[in-house]
């Protein structure tokens, strides 16, 4: 697996699989208090915006 191939879990839908490279490219991930988060789809985004708190320390 390649750096770009990385996968992690989305925090707004948890367990939602998300290729990193392909979040960055599509605009689905935000940068919170020096850490990047990726998300599974375009609703991610604008719920983790209005609290990104809660999703941040989400496990």
């Amino acid at each position: 697996m390649q750096a770009d191939d990385a996968v992690t879990t989305c925090r707004v839908m948890v367990g939602g699989p998300v290729v990193n490279a392909v979040a960055e490219a599509t605009g689905l991930c935000r940068d919170y208090e020096g850490n990047r988060y990726w998300f599974c789809c375009a609703g991610c985004g604008p719920a983790f915006d209005a609290d990104p708190a809660k999703y941040a320390n989400a496990s």
